[in-house]
């Protein structure tokens, strides 16, 4: 096995690396301020990420994206961790992959538009009822003459001020599940407030509201009944990506951060780092963030190799969680009370963390399906070669 990055992968983290520091970091207290991203400076990110080649790199390349494959994603992925969610959205974009289920007509209304950034699209599955449960919706969709008519609510959709449609999963029989491309502002569809949460300033998570919506034959992705499919595909990818990589992003720039304080804060005459239980906290902390940096990898291989990852995404997703959580909870502990002021970005970094062991499944539906799958096929799965 050969651990080396090649070249390519060097440069590309470097140009990623390089955006984030130059463009995105000087724009963070301002969101954390205001509690929202002026649309004039994100067009300039946008505009300048696009430029670089940097916009929609998760899409296949015949398509107009970046054509990456998943695990040159998340090391790109892991650098995004270093900033927050907002300005990654703005920047290097959120598309989704079951978009690229678009044919014929589709492809130039929704697909291209989206790739080359003209277009936004957030996906919309959670609903009151139904969180981890994603087959618990009750949004449904009944088939008509003209196309079909859209009927329910969905809640926490993430981005869904900025974007101009949404990938909507609804049932479409008993126990059927499709998945519908529905536009702003069709007669019918509203959008409700915007929940406002602990951590992830300015990124908007809006309801919105389905009252017999209007839907041409077109706005259907994909086949009848295959949005399940669809919608578990997508999380799958945003649980390793957005959530299993990121979240090593941002506990490695946690420990930066911790680092350089226990080398520059002295107490009782030394540098706090010289003391034990720091260094066991750092220790602690560069453990486990190596340990699902590579479960993250791996994870992205087999993803690579065409071989079946999601229970290992599972993993991934609740021990790349939970790593973040420790770490930022040790780096307010090593800052002490300074950790505790809004000052110093510590104490946003720990109210971030905390959405990472809820959302796209709890830890505890992961841990479900991670036992599950050993009972089912055994423990023996997990070693290398089988």
């Amino acid at each position: 096995m050969n651990f080396e990055l090649s070249d390519e992968q060097k440069m590309m983290i470097d140009t990623v690396r390089r955006f984030i520091k130059q463009e995105l970091k000087p724009l963070e207290e301002e969101v954390e301020e205001k509690g929202f991203l002026e649309k004039a400076k994100a067009e300039v990110i946008h505009e300048k990420a696009k430029e670089l080649g940097l916009y929609a790199m998760n899409i296949p390349a015949e398509l107009g994206g970046g054509g990456l494959s998943a695990v040159d994603r998340i090391l790109c992925e892991e650098q995004f961790g270093h900033t927050t969610d907002i300005l990654i959205r703005r920047a290097f974009g959120n598309v989704y992959e079951p978009i690229l289920e678009c044919r014929g007509e589709q492809v130039a209304r929704w697909l291209t538009p989206t790739v080359e950034g003209r277009r936004t699209c957030a996906i919309a599955i959670t609903e009151s009822g139904a969180g981890s449960d994603a087959q618990g919706i009750k949004t449904h969709a009944k088939k008509t003459d003209t196309g079909w008519v859209l009927n329910g609510s969905k809640h926490f959709i993430s981005d869904g001020e900025w974007s101009d449609f949404f990938l909507v999963s609804a049932k479409t029989g008993e126990k059927d599940i499709s998945m519908f491309m529905v536009d702003k502002g069709l007669p019918g569809f509203t959008i409700g407030k915007d929940q406002k949460m602990m951590g992830l300033r300015g990124t908007p998570h809006l309801e919105l509201f389905f009252d017999n919506v209007p839907l041409e034959p077109l706005a259907l992705l994909g086949a009848e009944g295959q949005g399940f499919k669809l919608a578990m595909g997508a999380l799958n990818v945003v649980r390793l990506a957005q959530v299993g990589a990121r979240a090593v992003g941002k506990a490695s720039h946690v420990l930066e951060l911790m680092n350089e304080y226990a080398n520059e804060r002295k107490q009782f005459g030394q540098k706090i780092g010289d003391f034990q239980m720091v260094q066991q906290m750092l220790a602690d902390s560069v453990i486990e963030i190596n340990a699902a940096r590579w479960m993250v990898i791996h994870a992205a291989w087999m993803i690579d190799q065409g071989l079946d990852a999601r229970t290992h995404i599972a993993m991934v997703k609740v021990h790349a969680a939970e790593t973040l959580g420790r770490v930022v909870d040790r780096a307010v502990q090593v800052f002490g009370g300074m950790g505790f002021c809004k000052e110093l970005p510590i104490e946003r970094y720990y109210r971030d963390a905390r959405i990472y062991r809820i959302f796209d499944g709890t830890s505890e539906i992961h841990r479900t399906v991670i036992a599950k799958t050993v009972m089912k096929k055994g423990a023996a799965l997990f070693e290398l070669n089988r």
